[in-house]
């Protein structure tokens, strides 16, 4: 039996993480300072499209492309940008935000109500054409 609900993990990181709209994030997407990164699963980038610019990193390997001393390390995560995360609907982001800042990782942050939001906003979007 569980002793936390997924939600409730989810509000606890809202809680201790930077979220910003996807109006500001729209605002950001040409900042050299900062990092865009996709955590959904490559068949929702298929299904849905892409954000222009956006780096891919897959929520399952995102702790281990963060660390530098892990053989999966990415450069991009040593760069000193500020890292703004997003997910479909900005649960997965939460919580993929507060373990890199409980990492160590900064600054970073998430875009409430994910990609979703973003489109919404009227965020451009690249469809997959194949």
């Amino acid at each position: 039996m569980i002793t936390i609900s997924a939600s409730q993990l989810v509000d606890e990181a809202n809680a201790e993480i930077e979220t910003i709209s996807a109006e500001d994030a729209l605002k950001l997407k040409d900042d050299d300072g900062v990092v865009l990164v996709d955590i959904r699963d490559i068949r929702e980038l298929k299904r849905e499209g892409r954000v222009p610019g956006a780096l891919h990193a897959p929520r399952g390997m995102l702790e281990f492309w963060v660390d530098p001393d892990s053989t999966y390390h990415r450069e991009v995560f040593s760069s000193g940008k500020k890292f703004v995360f997003f997910c479909a609907g900005g649960l997965r982001s939460a919580l993929a935000t507060q373990a890199l800042q409980k990492m160590g990782l900064t600054p970073v942050a998430h875009i409430g109500g994910g990609f979703g939001a973003w489109r919404d906003a009227g965020g451009p979007v690249d469809k997959d054409e194949t």
